[in-house]
């Protein structure tokens, strides 16, 4: 006799081609009425042999407005059947192609003055834009068209008035090439005058009162208080470093960062920090553990290293495969609501604690019966929602363990609600961000298990990610996306450059010669496929990259910093690592070729700015010497990363490093310090602090 619960599950009235997908954000479309394909080379034919436009909508699967405009329009059958009728309807994942959406995006974000997800773009069949936007309500009003209305709009056009659309869009496909293109011939940036320009930019921008740089919405964009740090080092700046550690403790204490679960969401809504959009993504948090180290070796404060463990332990606990690979994101929504999962009312608080611990948790977080976030969701919102924040976090003595226990009961209660949506796809950029924030933390913070999930992530990247090179070959491949058993056939200079720098991360780390091994085959990998040679610089695809409009590089450090700008600042350590001048050549010809850039608006590049900072003087090079996986290397390694001291590079003696370094002295008893600044070094040392010191002194 069947029961409700394990009655078959009702047949969807609509399967389109996305359910071949292995994209979260693809399948989530799958049902829908809308005649989808995949972006390819199918969908590009029934256009042409169809003469009819191309409909492209880009987002991702843990984007709200996303799942509000499926609801509203796509899951409608007159819009499918209006779509099905006069269009070729294309949805594409921006996480797995941010390529495609990069192309796309500066599109928009020309002819509109905006840009965001969901992005909808009408295109002809050789894929060149003519009108594009983000989101389109159901209904017109406040002078918007309507979606319907829209779509009506631009099939009229397309009867009407062809030739004046395929003229548009071939003059605006032409303004997208000069936009991508640069002067390859500028002069190499000064160096001081600009990473002052840069770092005085930004704390003109700086919140004194909330925190952060700029007003609400606020991003934490990590890259730019990291180079905040940097030019505080250089040039003595003391105002600049409470300017970060300040923005560093606020952010801690907001609501943007999970009070109970560790990890950040992707922005705040107020400047406050306060009422965050919930969505946690995997790349801020590894640029934000990045931050908060930095955090911590500057102002020597525990809260900073405990936010960074927070960070980490919420990564591992909730976004990591079983073998160890680190997942994309998690939803802002559960249950069809915004922030459900993170949101506590006063009277659910009153019925699951103590009186005691009811106190001090309502104090110490900020709840109050009125609450502090509004639900806007339809039709039902839900009242008296309070997102956590740090409000009172001066405790008694007696209040500490009344917190401790209140913590741990409201961990327990919302571990058995519904949680939000989790994308589970393992991208081979995030994961090298992951991956070098994590290792970068094993010995920062004496943490052997993050040593381990460092290690165990790598592998679950070579071995679902990476196919190495053919015998005799110098080049191997890394794709892009693994997810379900499968990779993509993408490769991208994000993955590339990033993994990179992870994979260095964690050879600094450890100084295991395999993993700086691994490194130098990821980089003449990766100079082989995307680095220009003539210009200099890196593209964003390789040369034979199938349907797309054109080719890029991408110059600008937004929630994620630029692959061009990950691959100068890493090839330059590299460098210093095996004495590679060509690395080094290719590094300072792409900080080169974004000159202008750098003149112009350098806090647009703060990633680039840290490579710009690395160039300007010789590293100065702990060089381990003697057995790499001993005790004594451990305890000196420590002693490297103890410092904030990011014109530095940390190797040993075995592997590909540089040959000075290979030839010094070794005593097979125990490992010691050379500590150099070019050919000169400092007599041997077994003396953490004589490291410490080395690497303090300017």
């Amino acid at each position: 006799m069947s029961t409700a619960t394990n009655a078959p599950a009702v047949a969807p009235k609509y399967t389109n081609r996305l359910a071949q997908q292995k994209s979260p954000y693809l399948l989530q479309h799958a049902h829908n009425p809308v005649d989808w394909f995949p972006w390819g080379t199918e969908a590009f034919a029934k256009a042409k042999a169809e003469d009819k436009p191309i409909f492209l909508s880009i987002g991702y699967s843990t984007c709200h407005w996303c799942h509000v405009m499926e609801r509203e329009s796509f899951e409608k059958e007159a819009v499918g059947a209006y779509l099905r009728d006069h269009f070729v309807s294309i949805k594409l994942d921006r996480e797995e192609r941010p390529d495609v959406d990069k192309i796309y995006m500066t599109f928009v974000q020309a002819t509109t003055g905006g840009g965001g997800w969901p992005m909808n773009v009408f295109l002809t069949p050789d894929l060149k834009p003519f009108y594009g936007g983000t989101y389109f309500p159901p209904e017109s009003k406040y002078g918007r068209p309507s979606f319907m209305q829209l779509l009506e709009r631009i099939v009229e056009l397309w009867k009407t008035k062809r030739s004046d659309l395929t003229a548009s869009a071939d003059e605006l496909t032409a303004k997208l090439q000069s936009m991508a293109e640069h002067d390859a011939h500028n002069a190499f940036p000064a160096g001081e005058r600009e990473l002052h320009g840069a770092g005085q930019s930004l704390l003109h921008e700086y919140d004194s009162h909330n925190g952060g740089f700029g007003d609400a919405p606020k991003f934490p964009r990590p890259s730019q208080p990291l180079l905040l740090l940097r030019t505080a080092k250089r040039f003595g700046d003391t105002e600049a470093i409470k300017a970060v550690l300040h923005t560093c403790d606020a952010m801690a204490a907001g609501g943007i960062y999970d009070q109970l679960g560790g990890g950040f969401a992707r922005y705040s809504v107020d400047a406050k920090w306060l009422v965050p959009h919930f969505e946690k993504m995997l790349y801020d948090q590894a640029q934000l553990v990045q931050l908060y180290l930095d955090a911590y070796l500057i102002s020597g404060e525990q809260r900073h290293a405990d936010v960074a463990r927070g960070v980490i332990h919420y990564v591992l606990r909730d976004m990591t495969h079983p073998e160890g690979g680190f997942y994309s994101a998690e939803d802002a929504d559960s249950e069809g609501k915004e922030g459900k999962f993170y949101c506590w009312t006063h009277d659910e608080l009153s019925h699951l604690l103590t009186v005691e611990e009811f106190n001090v948790a309502c104090r110490y977080f900020g709840v109050t019966k009125e609450g502090n976030f509004v639900d806007h969701s339809d039709p039902h919102p839900l009242p008296n929602q309070n997102v956590l924040s740090i409000v009172h976090p001066k405790l008694s003595a007696a209040d500490e363990p009344l917190l401790a226990s209140a913590r741990q009961k409201m961990l327990a209660a919302r571990a058995k609600r519904v949680r939000p949506h989790l994308d589970d796809k393992v991208l081979a950029s995030w994961n090298g961000m992951m991956l070098g924030a994590v290792a970068r933390a094993s010995v920062v913070l004496g943490d052997e298990e993050f040593k381990a999930a460092a290690e165990k992530n790598l592998a679950f990247l070579k071995a679902k990610l990476w196919v190495p090179p053919a015998a005799g070959a110098k080049t191997g491949t890394l794709y892009h996306r693994w997810r379900d058993g499968e990779r993509d056939s993408v490769q991208l200079l994000d993955g590339y450059a990033n993994l990179l720098a992870g994979v260095v991360d964690l050879y600094e780390a450890t100084v295991d010669p395999r993993h700086l091994e691994f490194a130098v085959t990821l980089a003449e990998s990766m100079v082989a496929k995307f680095y220009d040679p003539q210009n200099g610089a890196f593209w964003q695809t390789e040369a034979d990259a199938e349907h797309l409009l054109l080719r890029t590089k991408e110059d600008y450090d937004g929630a994620e910093p630029s692959g061009n700008s990950v691959a100068a600042l890493v090839l330059l350590k590299l460098a210093a690592i095996c004495d590679r001048k060509d690395w080094r050549e290719a590094a300072e010809k792409s900080i080169r070729l974004f000159a202008q850039r750098i003149h112009q608006m350098p806090q647009a590049v703060p990633h680039l700015m840290l490579a710009l900072d690395f160039s300007m003087q010789e590293p100065k090079r702990v060089a381990l010497v003697g057995d790499w996986s001993c005790g004594s290397t451990a305890a000196l390694l420590k002693a490297a990363h103890s410092v904030f001291q990011p014109n530095k590079v940390v190797l040993g003696n075995h592997g590909p490093v540089e040959e000075f370094t290979r030839k010094l002295p070794v005593n097979e008893e125990y490992t010691r310090a050379y500590c150099c600044t070019g050919t000169a070094c400092q007599p041997p040392t077994r003396e953490r602090q004589k490291v410490v010191e080395f690497l303090t002194v300017k």
